[in-house]
């Protein structure tokens, strides 16, 4: 994985409020930015957002204000200097040229925060990609360590009078298709295991970061996860099996917390880990209903469940931290337009823990139907996919076929189904 550049302890952030932003939605988003910088490491000493019609497309924020932020920077030992949205290669360019300070973006801080946090093979692979990916139309004369790591070198491997940089783009090319054929094969890898579970009844927690989806998935089955007050405290799909006390069970899914302006290269290289949401047969979305913008998160999460193709999916809104809440906010927040497939609870206290429970149950229990079909005793193949693929209720052996009544979920009865056929 790429080493990134290490946050300076002091930084300055930067938002712009266009005619079509309301200034609580560009305060809030900045709020939000401060915490993301807190996450990766570095102390915010101030802020300032800027009014304007449109984008500078040299400096972003207008020329005045870039040499204000220079004379800020210098008379309070400024580091970095930290942009509420994705700038692009030449911005960074200028402003790093006239400010004399270190330029990043919200995505950079992102990247970072997702660099640091990446502990498994699959994680860190998605991550240096989408770093690549970022880095790739940012590159200076910086990525020759990369070298070692993309196995280049050798004959035949650098043309006559080739620059630098172009050495250096070459070696990320590289680098990005060795990423690229790792994920494929951790993908099918992947695919394997949901198939070898098909008949599962798969429960999958999304939401946006730092609502507490960790800390109900360990409040559910003392999973034992990572569950701190932190922005993406979660990178890793984690899976574990929910026994119930009637011997039934279902397998709960944690997911990485989605955030606005998330960077499309990270959606990409996440798409292999988030498919366990599209593999779900319901979808628990945990919400902090504490949060003075909790309708706005609502939406961020749904957009990018769209863009999985996930809108179709069962949903329970799963509303996190109520007992943060007064009992006036309580009731403005109960005539939600979510409230008839809803829970109020406190993943904290257990709150309500136990009727959320309930509800998964009864939906669980009426995906599932009972089925009975005549199999030719020879079959030996599809009588053990019916085993292995159902709960067997009853086997009537007769003289040249067995009677298999089973239970089993829709899907899995058409599967067996077809092989019978």
């Amino acid at each position: 994985m790429i080493e990134t550049h290490k946050l300076a302890e002091r930084a300055f952030i930067v938002g712009v409020k266009l005619q079509e932003n309301s200034k609580e939605e560009v305060e809030e988003s900045l709020s939000e930015l401060a915490s993301l910088v807190d996450t990766a490491g570095a102390v915010v000493v101030n802020s300032f957002i800027q009014a304007r019609h449109g984008l500078d497309s040299a400096f972003y924020i207008g020329k005045g204000k870039v040499q204000e932020l220079k004379a800020y920077a210098e008379a309070e030992k400024i580091d970095t200097i930290i942009f509420d949205t994705e700038l692009s290669p030449s911005q960074i360019k200028n402003l790093e040229r006239e400010i004399g300070k270190k330029i990043l973006d919200r995505s950079w801080i992102i990247l970072d925060i997702f660099a640091s946090r990446a502990k498994t093979r699959e994680a860190k692979t998605q991550v240096e990609l989408a770093q690549l990916n970022y880095f790739m139309p940012r590159l200076t004369r910086q990525w020759t360590h990369l070298s070692r790591q993309a196995g280049g070198g050798g004959v035949g491997t650098k043309g006559p009078g080739e620059t630098q940089l172009e050495t250096d783009k070459r070696l990320i090319r590289t680098r990005i298709q060795k990423l690229e054929s790792e994920l494929e094969v951790i993908g099918k890898q992947r695919e394997f295991r949901r198939r070898s579970r098909k008949d599962e009844f798969k429960v999958s927690l999304v939401g946006y970061t730092n609502v507490g989806k960790s800390t109900l998935m360990n409040k559910l089955c003392n999973a034992g996860l990572l569950a701190e007050n932190r922005l993406f405290a979660t990178l890793d799909s984690t899976t574990r099996i929910i026994e119930l006390e009637n011997k039934k069970k279902f397998l709960l899914s944690d997911t990485v917390g989605f955030i606005k302006k998330l960077p499309h290269n990270l959606v990409a290289s996440f798409r292999s880990t988030l498919e366990e949401v599209n593999d779900s047969d319901l979808l628990l979305h945990v919400i902090d209903i504490s949060h003075s913008n909790y309708k706005e998160q609502i939406a961020t999460v749904e957009k990018v469940l769209n863009e999985l193709g996930s809108e179709h999916k069962k949903v329970i809104y799963v509303f996190n931290k109520s007992d943060n809440l007064t009992s006036e906010s309580f009731e403005d927040k109960s005539d939600d337009k979510y409230k008839d497939n809803s829970f109020f609870i406190s993943a904290q206290t257990g709150l309500n823990i136990d009727k959320l429970l309930a509800r998964i149950i009864e939906i669980m229990e009426s995906e599932y139907q009972t089925e009975v079909l005549d199999i030719d005793i020879k079959d030996s193949k599809i009588i053990s996919t019916i085993h292995s693929m159902s709960e067997v209720l009853e086997e009537d052996y007769q003289e040249e076929k067995i009677v298999i009544k089973f239970r089993a979920k829709q899907s899995t009865i058409d599967y067996i189904k077809s092989l019978v056929a």
